[in-house]
């Protein structure tokens, strides 16, 4: 089964990050659905999901290597390495102030509710799209302003259940850039933000388990799925944003939604009653 779960859960790991229905909310999910309260064999829970996190930064890596190295090559001509770093900035001070609440977040009442906040975000991507195409040129190139708002909503998607990427593309387009400009620079928001967490908690996990921990046989296969599906969902996504409409990700993110409150409020599949904040434990 550890062999399997780790499977899984790479493949869920990759297609979610870059498709925009929640990676973190999905791998609760499936985790709640397999039966398994989380990866314990060799390794460290949190070991296996941080490289989780590195097979879809090899993702990003390799669709993208032209633009990485352009812009590692031309630092002051290409303004891509700096709006990235500003773009992460919110979210790191958000973590740095509210990082203890949010991981509570992870095993209490809030995954529901979460995914239904997505569901609006990706209405809205439809919403303000359409709108500016009607009113409008969408801009093609990502500016200052565009990468703060944008790293503002990657803040808010710290909440488990709400999409990285789907957040991050509608701060993108109400600051009217088009969908595929947009998409891209939220693919690649996701490097910093993943390589950040891998020296944090791998570093943690390599001083608690040791550097083995990162390395074992079911380990590396899902790190390895977790690249080919991120690999597959990134191209898949750049070449159909366009054409592709947000009221289909948005009906079924809030149908994902809708199912974890009832499994909630069942206590189906291991999922704790709901309790809000301050009622007692959640």
């Amino acid at each position: 089964m550890d062999w399997l779960f780790a499977a899984i859960m790479g493949i869920v790991q990759g297609l979610s990050e870059f498709l925009p229905i929640s990676s973190s909310g999905h791998l609760l999910l499936a985790e709640k659905l397999l039966g398994l309260a989380g990866y314990q064999a060799g390794a460290s829970s949190i070991a296996f999901f941080v490289m989780l996190h590195m097979g879809t930064l090899a993702a990003v890596a390799v669709v993208f290597w032209r633009d990485w190295l352009h812009m590692l090559m031309h630092p002051i001509k290409d303004r891509t390495l700096l709006l990235l770093f500003l773009a992460s900035l919110p979210a790191l001070l958000i973590k740095l102030l509210l990082g203890n609440a949010i991981d509570g977040l992870f095993t209490g009442w809030f995954l529901g509710v979460s995914f239904l906040i997505t569901a609006l975000f990706l209405a809205l991507i439809e919403v303000f799209s359409r709108r500016g195409a009607r009113h409008r040129a969408r801009r093609q190139s990502p500016d200052i302003p565009a990468a703060l708002v944008m790293g503002a909503f990657q803040g808010v998607a710290l909440l488990p259940g709400v999409s990285r990427s789907g957040s991050t593309l509608l701060g993108g387009v109400i600051r009217g850039l088009d969908r595929g400009t947009a998409a891209k620079f939220s693919f690649m928001m996701s490097a910093p933000a993943i390589l950040g967490s891998f020296l944090v908690e791998g570093k943690a996990a390599v001083e608690k388990y040791g550097v083995s921990s990162l390395f074992s046989g079911p380990t590396l296969l899902g790190l390895v799925l977790a690249a080919l599906s991120g690999f597959l969902a990134i191209r898949y996504m750049l070449k159909l944003i366009q054409r592709i409409s947000f009221f289909h990700f948005a009906l079924y993110v809030a149908l994902v939604g809708v199912a974890v409150i009832i499994m909630q409020v069942t206590g189906f599949a291991g999922f704790p009653p709901i309790a809000l904040p301050g009622s007692g434990p959640g």
